[in-house]
C-alpha cells in the first residue's frame, strides 16, 4: 500500500490499520524518516525500547548474517503482545534491498509471525528498490515516502518547538526565521531548540524580527554579500570596498565570487517565479532573501530578467575556474567581475 498523501500518513501513524503488519518508511530527509519511524514504534508496542518486545537490526547485521531477519519475523514476543522487528538500512547495496524485499514480500504474505510488525527505515529509494516495489504492492504493508519539509511544515514544527518551552514568535519573525531554516527535520529542530534557549525558555516571550538579527548572525550582512548587492545594484565603489573589506579580513576570491553567483541565483529564482505568475515580494521570499535586504533586492529584481541573468552566469562561472588555477590573482579577478556586473548594472539604470 503506497502512502503518498500527507494526511493519509498521519492517518495512519496515528492509528495504525491492525491489518498492516509491515511499514517501510523511506526518503531523502532522514530526520523526518526517524521521526516517523519513532512514532510509529510507539503505537505499534508499548516498550519501543524493550529488547524482549523489540528487535534491532542494522545493514551490518544483516550483511553478517542473512538469515537473522526471518529468524526474528518467526519468533515470538517473550513478554507476551505485539513483537516489533525493526531494520535500519543506511547502504544503497542492491543485495540488502533484495534481502529486505523478500522478507517483507513473506512476512506481507503472512508467512512468519502474523503478531510480528517489521519496521523498515530506509534512506532515499528509487523506483527501481525491490524493497520499495514489494512495499508499495502488498496489501498487509504500507509504504511511506519521507520528502523535505515545506515552508510551512517548518512554520509548523517552530511554532510547536517553542510552543513547548512557552515562548514564541511574531508572524514576521516566524516568516523570516523558517525561510532560513535548513529543509532537513533534524538539523532544524536543533535549530529551533536553539532559539528556544536564546528566548529564555519559559518566559513567554514573543521574539521580534529585530530580535533575530543577533540570534541568525552577521551572513546576510556580511562584506562578500555586501559587495554581491552593491555589484548587481550598480554601486561600483561599494561593491570595490565591501570586497578589499572582506580581503582584509582574510576571504579570498573564490568565496567572493560565490557571493556574487548566490545573489544572481536568488535574482534568477525570483525572476522565474514572477514568470510563473508569482508577486514580486513573494518571489523574492522564496528566493530566501533576507528581510533587511529585501527592499533593495526588489529594486533589482524589476531589472534584471532572465535573459540579463543568462549574459552574466558564463561571466561569473569562468570568474569561478580562472580564481581556483594556481598562482592567479584571484582577489583581482573578483574585483573586477564585480565591477563588470555594476558597469553592466547601472547600464540597465540602477
Amino acid at each position: 500500500m503506497d502512502l503518498k498523501r500527507r494526511q493519509d500518513v498521519e492517518r495512519f501513524l496515528a492509528s495504525p490499520d491492525p491489518k498492516i503488519r509491515a511499514a517501510l518508511i523511506y526518503g531523502r530527509d532522514l530526520g523526518v524518516v526517524r521521526e516517523r519511524a519513532q512514532a510509529l514504534a510507539g503505537k505499534v508496542t508499548k516498550r519501543p525500547d524493550d529488547p524482549f518486545d523489540v528487535a534491532l537490526i542494522s545493514d551490518g547485521d544483516l550483511d553478517a548474517d542473512p538469515a537473522r531477519l526471518a529468524d526474528e519475523l518467526m519468533a515470538y514476543s517473550l513478554m507476551g503482545g505485539r513483537r516489533l522487528v525493526r531494520l535500519k538500512l543506511s547502504s544503497e547495496k542492491a543485495s540488502l534491498d533484495r534481502l529486505a524485499a523478500g522478507a517483507l514480500e513473506r512476512h506481507a504474505a503472512g508467512e512468519f509471525n502474523p503478531e510480528a510488525f517489521f519496521l523498515i527505515e530506509a534512506g532515499n529509494l528509487d523506483r527501481t528498490s525491490a524493497l520499495r516495489k514489494v512495499a508499495e504492492k502488498a496489501a498487509a504493508a504500507a509504504a511511506i515516502p519521507c520528502y523535505e519539509d515545506e515552508i510551512g511544515d517548518l512554520a509548523r514544527i517552530t511554532r510547536e518547538g517553542l510552543a513547548a518551552d512557552k515562548v514564541s514568535l511574531t508572524a514576521e519573525a516566524l516568516d523570516i526565521f523558517v525561510r532560513r531554516l535548513p529543509h532537513e527535520r533534524g538539523v532544524a529542530r536543533r535549530e529551533i531548540e536553539r532559539l528556544a534557549l536564546y528566548l529564555g525558555p519559559g518566559s513567554g516571550t514573543a521574539g521580534t524580527a529585530e530580535d533575530l538579527i543577533a540570534f541568525l548572525g552577521v551572513e546576510p550582512e556580511a562584506s562578500l554579500a555586501d559587495a554581491a548587492q552593491d555589484a548587481f545594484g550598480g554601486r561600483m565603489a561599494a561593491a570595490q570596498a565591501g570586497l578589499r573589506r572582506a580581503a582584509a579580513e582574510g576571504e579570498g576570491g573564490p568565496p567572493a565570487v560565490r557571493a556574487m553567483g548566490l545573489h544572481l541565483a536568488r535574482l534568477r529564482r525570483t525572476a522565474a517565479l514572477r514568470q510563473a505568475g508569482a508577486e514580486l515580494a513573494e518571489a523574492a521570499k522564496s528566493a530566501g532573501v533576507f528581510w533587511k535586504n529585501e527592499k533593495e533586492f526588489l529594486r533589482q529584481a524589476r531589472v534584471w530578467d532572465l535573459p540579463l541573468l543568462d549574459e552574466i552566469q558564463p561571466e561569473i562561472l569562468a570568474a569561478d575556474r580562472a580564481c581556483k588555477q594556481t598562482g592567479s590573482p584571484d582577489r583581482l579577478i573578483a574585483e573586477r567581475l564585480a565591477l563588470a556586473i555594476a558597469g553592466r548594472a547601472r547600464r540597465l539604470g540602477l
